[in-house]
């Protein structure tokens, strides 16, 4: 099986290599993936999917079915297309092709076996949490586990990752002259800085591996003017979903205590919460074994820490996996020059079409032995309990 699999890969690893570079050259950022999307889009329609345009709420989002009976299982394949402002220093332009070619595979050597296929274009990860959006608005809920692929320096698979909320956060006070008439203003400025104060006395009483950052985005003007209006930003972090809840309910009454120091009034944007991923273990093993089978490059231990990521979101429904495939030298951080001066190279093309061979050998195995599915499913929901309990 593995040897059809390479060979039905390479059949179509020039299309799949195109397409990658396609994306590559178009860098639409976030929300603006058009063209992106498009491309995936129609060679999917021109393969048999039935392609929704547009789902969860998201313009460039999409969502592309093939099925083969009933009561099969339903693999989902993700893939995000956005670019950051640099181009793309994150390599999403491998991961729409890498699925299309595990999904054109799956459906190629399945046999008779019933199956479905549901690949979800996610736009919008470095910027909002696309996923995240999706998700509120019905995405996700029609497939039994979640694969993706991801360019890196090492190939290797996540343990796991922060969840995090992120607030933007305006205080309010009196505008007064800061030498004549003090006594009149009340800054908001201090707002802000009595608030970092009380996250720093809170750092001492929270869990290790929780994380904290704040920024100063308008500081509210000049010296001679107490400022009547600044504006700070918070992002807040653990890897325990169910934690961090608890250390947001802090966060807010903190927010409060600053107000009534300084007495100001603040308003709050708060941004989708991004959730930690629930591992699936013997999800992360397959993968792995399936990345040794096809000789996959600088195979490294699974990666205990991360940072944050909207597919935890779906990884907290349902078991999911990305595999993370080495394209660049060991060592290249993500949103560099390195993962940029890469995007065309042959170590590209070729993690394109390892990902495709690994993931498709994932499906296949499972497609092969179902009781594979039944025992990802048990070991997700018992890692989704242990987690539940470990507050």
């Amino acid at each position: 099986m593995k040897e059809k699999i390479r060979e039905y890969i390479d059949s179509i690893s020039s299309e799949l290599e195109v397409m990658s570079d396609r994306i590559f050259d178009l860098a639409e950022i976030s929300c603006e993936e058009f063209e992106s999307c498009r491309i995936l889009e129609e060679y999917l329609e021109a393969h048999g999917f039935q392609v929704e345009h547009g789902v969860g709420g998201m313009e460039t989002a999409f969502r592309a079915v093939y099925e083969q009976g009933e009561g099969g299982p339903s693999f989902g394949l993700l893939a995000e297309y956005d670019a950051l402002s640099m181009g793309h220093g994150c390599g999403h332009q491998m991961q729409g092709p890498a699925v299309i070619g595990a999904a054109l595979c799956i459906r190629e050597l399945c046999g008779e076996k019933p199956y479905k296929i549901v690949v979800y274009g996610t736009p919008a990860e470095e910027a909002l949490g696309g996923k995240i959006i999706m998700q509120e608005n019905g995405c996700f809920r029609d497939i039994d586990l979640a694969l993706m692929m991801h360019g890196a320096p090492e190939t290797c698979v996540d343990v796991k990752t922060m969840a995090l909320e992120n607030f933007r956060v305006t205080f309010h006070g009196k505008e007064a002259h800061a030498a004549m008439s003090p006594e009149k203003g009340r800054s908001a400025l201090d707002g802000i800085l009595i608030s970092f104060q009380g996250i720093e006395f809170m750092r001492e009483h929270v869990l290790e591996d929780t994380r904290m950052h704040y920024t100063i985005l308008d500081a509210g003007g000049p010296t001679n003017v107490v400022p009547g209006k600044a504006v700070a930003e918070y992002t807040l972090r653990s890897y325990n979903t169910q934690y961090l809840s608890e250390v947001v309910k802090w966060f807010m009454d903190i927010l409060k205590g600053a107000a009534l120091i300084t007495g100001t009034t603040y308003t709050v944007e708060r941004d989708p919460a991004y959730k930690a991923k629930i591992p699936c273990m013997r999800l992360n093993d397959l993968i792995m074994e399936n990345a040794k089978a096809f000789d996959a490059p600088q195979i490294t231990p699974p990666r205990e820490k991360t940072g944050s990521t909207d597919f935890g979101n779906v990884m907290y429904k349902v078991p999911g996996s990305c595999i993370r495939l080495a394209f660049v030298p060991a060592g290249t951080a993500a949103h560099s020059e390195g993962y940029l001066n890469a995007g065309k190279s042959e170590e590209a093309h070729r993690a394109v079409r390892l990902s495709a061979e690994i993931l498709a050998g994932t499906c296949l195995d499972i497609l092969e032995d179902p009781q594979l599915m039944t025992e990802i499913k048990e070991d997700f929901a018992r890692r989704k309990e242990q987690m539940a309990k470990s507050i």
